[in-house]
């Protein structure tokens, strides 16, 4: 089987597995139980327009999860199904930048792909953050100066409550010459903020937003 679930997926799926978790905790009434066993399947299988009668059994297995070891069990099962983000080299980071002489990138051996809804770094030499995303089948290069805010805030991206700073980009105005300057407070911590994804709305607004 090839892989199917997007990390973005794979996040809600997680965190429907929590809420499962606590609901075995807390809950001492069968059919209530059952009823939320029902209701995490049903959020899960909706996730996705398309299921093959194997992804489908595979997903529907959630409601077997009771505590933190089925979890890690079942998150194991599914992971290997989860799409990489596309692979970067050096080469193609710098492609997507071609105005940017001298750039820090981020260290791509170390980066897990399957966690990747979009690449995000931090230059912080400069004060600028830079992030790649895909758009439209293709993958665009964004960048903006970035101001560490002292306080937390609700990231723009993936709408939760985290360590944010003020991501200022340009884009051209309607009047040649002129630029619209446009800022939104995102997360630092680019992983951090993948991890929390679990839809693309809020993300591709952004792009739009920014673009």
């Amino acid at each position: 089987m090839e892989p199917f679930i997007r990390n973005e997926q794979y996040n809600f799926i997680n965190a429907q597995i929590k809420n499962q978790i606590n609901g075995h905790l807390s809950v001492n009434d069968i059919d209530v139980l059952n009823a939320l066993k029902s209701l995490t399947k049903e959020k899960v299988l909706n996730l996705f327009s398309e299921l093959s009668t194997e992804q489908k059994r595979l997903l529907s297995e959630i409601i077997q999860v009771k505590d933190k070891a089925g979890a890690e069990e079942y998150l194991s099962t599914i992971h290997p199904y989860v799409i990489p983000f596309k692979q970067v080299s050096e080469q193609t980071i710098k492609k997507l930048f071609p105005k940017v002489k001298k750039m820090r990138l981020p260290s791509i051996e170390e980066l897990d792909f399957k966690a990747l809804s979009y690449l995000g770094w931090n230059d912080k030499g400069t004060n600028r953050k830079y992030i790649i995303v895909p758009h439209e089948n293709k993958l665009i290069g964004i960048q903006g100066k970035f101001n560490h805010s002292s306080h937390k805030g609700i990231c723009t991206i993936c709408n939760k409550h985290e360590e944010v700073g003020l991501f200022t980009s340009e884009k051209k105005g309607a009047v040649l010459g002129t630029f619209i300057q446009r800022g939104n407070y995102i997360c630092e911590d680019s992983q951090t903020c993948n991890k929390n994804i679990m839809n693309l709305e809020k993300l591709n607004d952004f792009v739009l937003t920014v673009k």
